[in-house]
């Protein structure tokens, strides 16, 4: 898949601007704070349908205007395809998908149309922190792949919302506790398909993070992972949960939350056989981190039988010679985009376009 053109419209701080990208390496340079993260969160949200940096759409929209815009256009096997997302501060429907000519019913249906892996500093919690970003991870790039798998994570989301509602009704009203059995159920359903793709997925992972952590540090380091969860082990995964709810039902009523599922779920990411968050230098977090980007860039490639795009947001600078040098190695097989405030950091990258980025500005050199 390539990227053939970028557009943007009161988007953050960009009244317009068009992109069109090189095959092979576009760089957006220039001083912090300008406007070249704001690219690859345009580029992001035509990937999942929202932002990497927040949750609230209406920051993305321009200061003073009602509506912002973002569309890509790309060349893939099977011919060009364009897609749009259009937010809006007025009107009823807040955020809007556009696929080709046609306006899309879901969100959800935008998935799988631009498929990219983003490579941030910010990356480095996904080892460093608790076990949310983890799922986090696991969850973006399976809904982008897999977009039945979004919507049952959707599907989720509300069963739990639903379950945890009705435990603290029971609490008032004990009479309602047989309406319980019916909320096990769907949430046992929905969270087997979930537990079931994630642990596809972390094996899939697991192998290709373990190569490219191998080559990274020269045979030095083994990297593991490993899908953490409370019936992974389950051939029958659905009866396993119900089975978990219905042992857990006394504990959740007194509670009043649901303490057992999928979304108490981790990866265990551990290097020599010792827990990355805790016992891992910032370096080897560092190589663990790039080592699992490396492998999300090729599993998303066999899954969707697209090459994906690459954005690495200021990372470069973060990377010793050894890792920047590996990370360049691979951006030469992907379309990329890289932003930087020195463009001496990819040294040994064959750059196809570079654009200077000024207060929402842009100017191709």
């Amino acid at each position: 898949m390539q990227v053939t053109s970028l557009s943007l419209s009161c988007f953050r701080n960009y009244e317009k601007a068009v992109i069109e990208p090189d095959a092979g390496v576009t760089v957006f340079t220039g001083p912090n704070a300008q406007g070249k993260t704001n690219i690859l969160e345009a580029l992001h949200l035509c990937c999942l349908g929202k932002s990497h940096r927040t949750s609230r759409d209406e920051e993305l929209i321009q200061w003073g205007k009602d509506t912002a815009r973002v569309t890509v256009k790309t060349a893939q096997r099977d011919g060009t395809h364009e897609v749009a997302v259009i937010l809006s501060r007025t009107q009823k429907k807040k955020k809007t998908v556009r696929i080709g000519l046609r306006q899309a019913e879901r969100i959800g249906e935008l998935l799988g149309h631009v498929c990219g892996v983003l490579f941030s500093p910010e990356d480095l919690q996904i080892v460093k922190e608790g076990p949310a970003e983890r799922r986090r991870f696991m969850d973006m790039q399976l809904s982008q792949l897999r977009p039945a798998y979004f919507y049952a994570l959707q599907r989720a989301v509300r069963t739990l919302n639903q379950r945890n509602a009705l435990l603290k009704e029971i609490a008032r009203n004990p009479s309602l506790l047989p309406t319980l059995d019916m909320w096990d159920e769907q949430l046992a359903r929905v969270g087997a398909v979930i537990c079931e793709n994630r642990r596809e997925a972390v094996n899939k992972l697991a192998q290709l993070a373990r190569s490219a952590h191998l080559s990274l540090t020269g045979g030095r380091e083994e990297l593991n992972l490993r899908y953490v969860s409370q019936v992974a082990d389950a051939q029958n995964v659905y009866e396993a949960l119900l089975e978990r709810l219905a042992r857990a039902r006394s504990e959740d009523m007194r509670r009043m939350t649901t303490t057992v599922g999928v979304h108490r779920d981790d990866i265990a990411i551990t290097i020599d056989g010792r827990e990355a968050r805790t016992f891992a230098s910032q370096g080897q977090q560092r190589s663990a981190v790039l080592s699992l980007k490396l492998a999300q860039l090729e599993w998303a490639g066999q899954e969707s039988g697209e090459a994906p795009i690459l954005m690495l947001d200021d990372v470069m600078s973060e990377l010793d010679p050894n890792r920047r040098r590996q990370l360049i190695e691979r951006i030469d097989r992907v379309q990329t985009f890289v932003t930087c405030t020195d463009l001496s950091d990819l040294a040994g990258a064959k750059q196809g376009a570079v654009y200077r980025v000024e207060k929402g500005e842009l100017k191709r050199i």
